[in-house]
């Protein structure tokens, strides 16, 4: 069996293809940017996680490869486009060769990533789901005049800081927002944003984490 990295996968033609027609595709129908800023955050966020709490090399990296390869499958549609990059990422991976137990935990992780269907199942897919559920920030927005923002754009353009934490001592997983009330009161983002979030408490438990919200300064989690 080959051994795939990161590397590989990252520098794929064909993965890139997929990942830029596939928010090509979410332009067109007004969602926030799912590119390369967001896959590769996902990437960085989730293997950086595991790294920190301990967990194999082969378990980095494959978070890596999943959070870079997680939302391929909105090239097919949005509803259900985890089951679809599951399908997609597998018919990939198996191609180049890669180890049925390492695929395995690349699919199952991409497949249990949508707030609508997912549970961590494992480590991979838990840090997975912290990543990619974190990432709130302005740039996120697509370029459109202000009176055409909806709820999601609102939300993500009020952000003006974020960043994540972990705490091995307190066994904490924080996501730590700097949020502009004047264009999102703190009640919209939980509007949007509360399955999201329980979702992450679910997956910081499996990690042996409690998941913090801290916006302007104050623990609202």
């Amino acid at each position: 069996m080959s051994k795939i990295t990161y590397d590989m996968v990252r520098q794929s033609p064909e993965i890139r293809t997929y990942i830029e027609q596939a928010d090509a595709s979410l332009s067109a129908m007004g969602f926030t940017e799912h590119s390369f800023a967001h896959v590769e955050r996902a990437a960085q966020v989730s293997s950086k996680l595991l790294a920190d709490l301990g967990y194999s090399e082969r378990e980095v990296e494959l978070a890596r490869i999943a959070g870079f390869m997680h939302d391929i499958g909105n090239v097919v549609n949005r509803i259900d486009h985890a089951q679809s990059g599951a399908m997609m990422a597998f018919r990939i991976l198996d191609k180049w060769g890669m180890d049925p137990a390492d695929t395995a935990l690349v699919v199952t992780a991409i497949g249990n990533h949508d707030e609508h269907t997912a549970f961590p199942v494992n480590a991979v897919s838990a840090a997975l789901i912290l990543a990619d559920k974190t990432d709130v920030r302005r740039s996120r927005v697509r370029q459109k005049p202000h009176a055409m923002f909806d709820i999601h754009d609102r939300v993500n353009y009020s952000v003006t800081e974020s960043r994540v934490e972990l705490d091995t001592e307190k066994h904490e997983f924080t996501e730590i927002l700097t949020l502009d009330t004047a264009i999102c009161p703190v009640l919209e983002y939980f509007e949007i944003f509360m399955e999201r979030m329980l979702l992450c408490q679910k997956a910081a438990a499996h990690l042996g984490l409690s998941f913090r919200l801290r916006v302007n300064g104050q623990n609202i989690l």
